[in-house]
């Protein structure tokens, strides 16, 4: 059973509070955005931190931006989301947050590509590096279209990450394990050296994918 409109908007809610909470955005940073049943989008104001969001404060879109319904702003990253849920109908919500672990990778120019950790290409495969576009411009979705396509996750240069997933669950969860994974990088990196699974063992991990997530 599909959730109600009413279940999405604590959905959001109860995301910006673990994004909050989890220190994966300061100040206003971040945004999220789910499909709803009418096929219209809900998404985060502009200008109000995620750990404080109410349900009023909520915005409902169309597929070209236009609000529909709230009093305040949608998110300036809105054409993100929209290029996202264009490019893959499958997907029927977007997290975009500022990890400071997977941040960090970003603005080194770090993609997580490396097959390390099986339970990182058993949820989410590998996590690419998008180049920079102008934050809150229509540059900036266009610099995704590198990755949207095939992959669920990706950095963005000198900015952050954006997961996205069938449901909020799935997408943020899917963020957690970008920045669980950048973790496990960065120590690899203090540790001086890394072990790469062979391409047979991320082969086999890619193929019981389906025996987990269906």
């Amino acid at each position: 059973m599909k959730p109600t409109e009413k279940q999405l908007r604590q959905q959001v809610l109860d995301v910006g509070k673990r994004m909050s909470a989890q220190g994966f955005v300061a100040a206003t940073d971040g945004n999220i955005s789910t499909r709803l049943p009418s096929g219209l989008l809900l998404v985060t104001p502009s200008g109000v931190p995620k750990g404080e969001l109410k349900d009023e404060d909520l915005v409902v879109v169309d597929d070209k931006g236009n609000k529909r319904f709230g009093r305040l702003k949608p998110t300036s990253e809105f054409r993100m989301h929209l290029k996202i849920y264009k490019f893959r109908p499958d997907v029927q919500a977007v997290v975009h947050a500022h990890p400071p672990i997977s941040t960090g990778f970003a603005c080194a120019g770090i993609p997580l590509d490396q097959p390390i950790a099986t339970e990182v290409i058993l949820q989410l495969g590998k996590v690419p590096l998008a180049p920079y576009g102008t934050p809150g411009t229509p540059e900036l979705p266009e610099t995704l279209m590198c990755c949207i396509r095939d992959h669920n996750a990706m950095l963005m240069a000198n900015h952050g990450a954006v997961s996205y997933g069938k449901d909020l669950k799935q997408a943020w969860g899917r963020m957690e394990t970008v920045e669980q994974f950048a973790k496990i990088m960065l120590v690899t990196k203090v540790l001086g050296q890394q072990k790469a699974l062979s391409d047979t063992d991320v082969a086999k991990i890619v193929a019981a994918r389906a025996s987990y997530f269906g």
